[in-house]
């Protein structure tokens, strides 16, 4: 199973970036934090391709809009991205640098959102008498 390699490498990686803020190399706690969301993310692609090609799938046999489907899954998207760069601004102590990227990411994805909710209150008035 594909997980215990995940977690056993994020268990290992945090143990050596644990040990390296205590030594005099605490700079490399960071590049180890960083290296090891790389090898995470890397580890999960294939799967996440997986997840969009069935979404992308489903979407077309319920004849639904594709542009939304896509608006949706850029957000997903960014939010993941948005949460990995905060974690690591975290994991350097920069928890105000990592407030401006989860504030931006929240901006961009409203964003992105607005076609989605013109079009539902646009139907919700359609709706209402």
């Amino acid at each position: 199973m594909e997980i215990i390699s995940i977690v056993g490498i994020g268990i290992v990686s945090t143990i050596l970036a644990v040990l390296l803020r205590q030594s005099d190399r605490s700079e490399f706690a960071l590049l180890v934090s960083l290296t090891t969301g790389i090898i995470i993310i890397s580890m999960i692609l294939d799967k996440l391709k997986y997840v969009v090609e069935t979404l992308s799938q489903l979407i077309k046999n319920t004849n639904m809009e594709f542009a939304y489907f896509s608006i949706i899954l850029k957000i997903i998207g960014i939010a993941y991205i948005v949460e990995f760069g905060a974690q690591i601004s975290k994991d350097a102590g920069e928890e105000a640098i990592a407030s401006k990227i989860e504030l931006g990411g929240k901006v961009v994805m409203m964003v992105l959102s607005m076609p989605i909710i013109l079009a539902l209150m646009d139907l919700i008035i359609k709706i209402l008498p």
